[in-house]
């Protein structure tokens, strides 16, 4: 019987640490991407795929800026900046998937959709911006544009310069999620919540955008949990979780369960902006199905027990 699983792909799979994000680099990424994940469908299972968009967020908000600097044209608010990057990535990878699906001779229809992700307004999250966005600035560059417009910055700390913080609200209703079970069931690919989804507050029936940006795990997560996913992956750079990472008695994690995993969080075992997100979004899958969460990246995706794998 076929699964349904869904796979959150890292910024890696999109674009690499060292590359300019050329549209050459980004489709030749993707497509890489899109071999490795070939082999859950040679299974005859269901896809799902989300997604971030770091670089290329901050790629548009640097064209808006430099729209608005020479030629005045208004710059874009967070929410349509995701939006953008959710039409563009989403076309990239139904490009490397149409690619890939047509040398392994598989008949698959590939389809992206622009997904709104709810968030709470009264988040505490709003009153404390933490996530960096956008390019660097100087010291003085960043106190004039948050005099302009109001904006948070926070200095890098890697003195890399100045950057624009925002909120980064926790995810708690997905948008037409139903559609993406249903073309996920009919055995469509389907690509969502690309970015951590566009992020919308809730008024009185109808949504507005706010200025926010999602975690795509998380988002990922909770997609995975209401398309009651079989098995929910995490792409990484790495082919699974460590523990004491980089250091001599360096540790790569297997099997371990819920409680382990979360033992390992308090004890600062995973870093904040890189594994520790990953952790806590296998961990909400795992409690709330019961099923199987992996971590792991692209090459270790066929061996059925690679990977760090977290049950309950």
């Amino acid at each position: 019987m076929s699964k349904l699983v869904v796979v959150a792909l890292g910024g890696n799979a999109l674009l690499r640490s060292n590359q300019k994000g050329t549209y050459q680099e980004q489709i030749a990424n993707v497509t890489e991407t899109c071999q490795a994940l070939v082999d859950f469908l040679k299974r005859g299972n269901r896809l799902i795929i989300g997604h971030g968009n770091g670089p290329q967020v901050g790629n548009v908000m640097l064209q808006h800026e430099a729209g608005q600097k020479i030629f005045e044209l208004p710059s874009m608010p967070m929410d349509y900046c995701v939006s953008e990057t959710q039409g563009s990535i989403g076309y990239l990878i139904e490009l490397g998937f149409k690619k890939v699906l047509a040398q392994e001779n598989i008949d698959r229809n590939v389809v992206t959709l622009i997904t709104q992700v709810v968030v709470d307004k009264n988040d505490p999250m709003f009153q404390n911006p933490t996530k960096p966005v956008g390019p660097y600035y100087t010291k003085e560059e960043a106190d004039d544009y948050s005099e302009q417009t109001g904006a948070v910055f926070h200095e890098d700390p890697r003195g890399r310069g100045w950057r624009k913080v925002v909120p980064s609200p926790q995810p708690i209703k997905i948008n037409n999620i139903d559609i993406v079970k249903t073309l996920a069931d009919a055995g469509n690919i389907v690509v969502t919540v690309g970015g951590g989804g566009i992020p919308v507050v809730e008024n009185n029936g109808y949504v507005s955008g706010i200025e926010a940006v999602i975690d795509k795990d998380l988002a990922s997560s909770l997609a995975a949990i209401h398309v009651n996913a079989d098995a929910f992956y995490i792409l990484t750079d790495v082919p699974q979780a460590y523990i004491n990472f980089k250091k001599e008695n360096q540790e790569a994690l297997g099997i371990i369960t819920v409680a382990q995993a979360k033992q390992y969080l308090a004890d600062g075992q995973f870093t904040e902006g890189s594994m520790a997100p990953k952790m806590r979004a296998a961990i909400k899958f795992v409690e709330a199905t019961g099923k199987e969460a992996v971590i792991t990246d692209a090459t270790t995706l066929s061996d059925e027990n690679g990977g760090t794998r977290i049950i309950a």
